[in-house]
Formats: structure tokens, sequence, C-alpha cells
């Protein structure tokens, strides 16, 4: 069981955190919230993604007392991840965009 969580802080660029249980995931997202915000940065919970690899917990993360959201896929650094952690999704994307840009070939 694997966690996989994704912020997107202000004036920095997208982090992910891994953890095989819940309970290290919640003790690294207050760290990486407390840490952020002693240089004046701030998590944006909005922003914030939480994505469950094969795991049974399903309870939900917080920070600061605000329920972050789960989602099954999410595109991390030009490449999906979903909550299978396989790359079939991935691979159909790319391919999918490399049909379209050969068949915009056709064209010319």
């Amino acid at each position: 069981m694997y966690f996989f969580f994704r912020y997107s802080s202000n004036f920095a660029d997208d982090l992910a955190l891994l953890s095989h249980t819940h309970e290290q995931m919640q003790i690294k997202t207050a760290s990486v919230a407390a840490v952020s915000a002693s240089v004046g940065l701030s998590i944006q919970k909005g922003k914030t993604k939480v994505l469950k690899f094969k795991a049974e917990d399903r309870n939900s993360f917080t920070l600061d007392s605000e329920t972050l959201e789960d989602v099954e896929s999410f595109t991390y650094l030009g490449s999906i991840i979903d909550e299978q952690g396989g790359s079939d999704a991935d691979v159909k994307a790319r391919i999918s965009k490399a049909r379209t840009a050969f068949l915009q070939l056709k064209n010319i």
C-alpha cells in the first residue's frame, strides 16, 4: 500500500511525497507545511491532491483541519499516474498525442 501526495506551493514547483502508511503521510504533510511556512511559503490546499495506490485505508488527509481531495489519477512531470500504479493510461495518452501529431503532418 502506498500513498502518493501532490502539493502545489506558492512560488515552488510540484512536490510529491510517498509513504507506506496513512500515519506516515499525515506526519510528512504536517512537516512540509511547517517548513514551508517557516520560509514564507504556503501550500495551496485547493491544488493539493492525494492519490492512494492499492490502499485499503480510505481515510481522508487533512492539512490545517481542511480535508484534501482524493483523486484516481493526475499528471505529474508529464506522466499520468493512477491508482493502479501502472503505465497504461500514460502510454495511451502518449500514443494519442503522437497520432494527432502524425495526422497533422499528413496535411503538409
